[in-house]
């Protein structure tokens, strides 16, 4: 595995590896990889020919008060990981390397950003669309890697590339747990003992919302499922619980085929997200 450190070695890596005609997967991440990371590696390494991952904490997707300073961060660990997943290249620039300069351009995301988590995180996805672009431009993947734990942001990176027709196609992975039941998170880490033991109550009480919602097909039903059982956590403060269809993230309807139930949940300063998708259709059947 090659360890890239700039924005220009980069650049001509990739020049290189598009005159080879190989096929490139992009995986995306923030480093203190965990599981999850792993499995968007391994979907990576088994559909492409070359396997690029960013490791970027990036900070124009935190605002004020957030985590950037104290976001977990251990480079040698990752690129250990890294190496052990099949990933050929380990992109992991400075910031000062990927912003050196700002013009004012900025991209701005659609509705999809003003619920869950970006309803109390505004900029963030601009944030997130800002590095992503960037990353595609610089190493024109064929694929790009996400996780379902994080499906705001998938949806609003689908529905980016589609708008801006770029020849990436998006790749979904199904999010990765611990025996528990609880997502991983590079932010796991930061909860006490205590926390951690209650935290896979939030997987628990989304179960609990997709069983109402198979049974019932009626969305106040699930959600008052969750609420009252994300209610129950101790030391814990849900941010939100929502049911909307997906990827969309608008009210569900009558045509909706897909919802997400989707719930944030802070243990101190510790902020963790989960999410169960649901076909429509198998819940309208289960209904009956």
């Amino acid at each position: 595995m090659k360890r890239i450190e700039t924005v220009e070695e980069m650049t001509r890596i990739t020049r290189h590896l598009q005159r080879s005609g190989k096929t490139v997967g992009l995986v995306p991440t923030m480093g203190f990889l965990h599981e999850g990371h792993l499995a968007l590696a391994a979907a990576a390494r088994s559909e492409n020919d070359v396997v690029i991952m960013s490791l970027f904490v990036n900070p124009a997707q935190f605002g004020p008060g957030e985590d950037y300073e104290s976001y977990p961060r251990d480079l040698e660990r990752d690129a250990a990981l890294a190496e052990g997943a099949g990933v050929d290249y380990l992109f992991h620039p400075a910031a000062e390397d990927m912003y050196p300069q700002d013009g004012g351009i900025r991209i701005l995301p659609g509705p999809q950003a003003d619920v869950l988590c970006g309803a109390s995180r505004p900029g963030h996805f601009d944030g997130v669309l800002k590095v992503i672009c960037k990353l595609f431009n610089l190493t024109q993947p064929d694929r790009a890697y996400f996780g379902e734990k994080d499906a705001q942001q998938l949806a609003i990176i689908e529905t980016f590339v589609r708008d801006f027709n770029f020849p990436i196609e998006i790749r979904r992975v199904p999010i990765v747990r611990d025996e528990d039941g609880l997502a991983k998170s590079s932010r796991n880490v930061r909860l006490t003992n205590e926390q951690r033991e209650a935290a896979p109550a939030i997987r628990r009480a989304l179960e609990d919302g997709e069983t109402a919602f198979r049974e019932t097909g009626n969305p106040e039903a699930a959600l008052s499922a969750v609420r009252r059982q994300l209610s129950k956590i101790p030391g814990a403060e849900t941010d939100y619980a929502e049911l909307l269809e997906y990827p969309s993230l608008a009210a569900a309807g009558e045509k909706t085929e897909e919802v997400i139930i989707a719930a944030a949940v802070r243990f101190g300063g510790v902020r963790l997200i989960d999410n169960v998708l649901i076909p429509v259709k198998e819940a309208a059947a289960c209904s009956k």
